[in-house]
């Protein structure tokens, strides 16, 4: 039997693109679309970023996140409230660099440019705070099913089982 850690962690791992929201300076809330990196110590969920962007201004005014992915074919769903740090750290960089990194860093005559040694590479790690996600084990055609009989008849569709993380207090 699968714990709810690793059901939380396969469906990140599968979903990918998360909506990463911020609020900003005038409290106004701001979201964009951030790919998960690989799992890697110091962090529960690692997001790579540029230098120069709106996003780490918004972080130091505020590192609360919220992290929201869906799977349309499914209908699967996660929401994570989280605590963002920025770290411009080159040993982690190095555990996570991925080459495809390099299509956001454009090229400006800098031979470090994409690479794990581009300074303007920074990342930021989430630690999950709580999570509720949707878990569908359904077939495509028997959760549309479902959403036809909930429309037809108002009742809730029974899609998949509910879950939800929530880190321990703290004294």
């Amino acid at each position: 039997m699968k714990s709810e850690l690793e059901i939380f962690y396969e469906l990140v791992d599968d979903i990918e693109i998360a909506m990463m929201t911020t609020r900003r300076p005038d409290g106004h809330m701001r979201s964009r679309a951030m790919a998960t990196q690989k799992r890697a110590a110091g962090a529960d969920l690692w997001f790579v970023t540029r230098d120069d962007c709106a996003k780490l201004d918004e972080l130091s005014y505020d590192p609360h996140v919220n992290l929201a992915y869906y799977r349309e074919s499914s209908a699967e769903w996660i929401s994570v409230s989280g605590i963002a740090n920025i770290s411009r750290d080159r040993r982690k960089i190095h555990e996570l660099y991925a080459s495809d990194w390099s299509m956001w860093f454009g090229d400006q005559g800098d031979p470090r440019h994409g690479t794990a040694e581009d300074p303007r590479i920074v990342l930021i790690g989430v630690d999950v705070i709580a999570a509720e996600f949707l878990e569908v084990d359904k077939p495509r055609p028997v959760v549309l099913y479902e959403l036809a009989k909930g429309w037809l008849t108002g009742s809730e569709p029974a899609l998949g089982e509910m879950h939800r993380l929530e880190q321990p207090r703290r004294p």
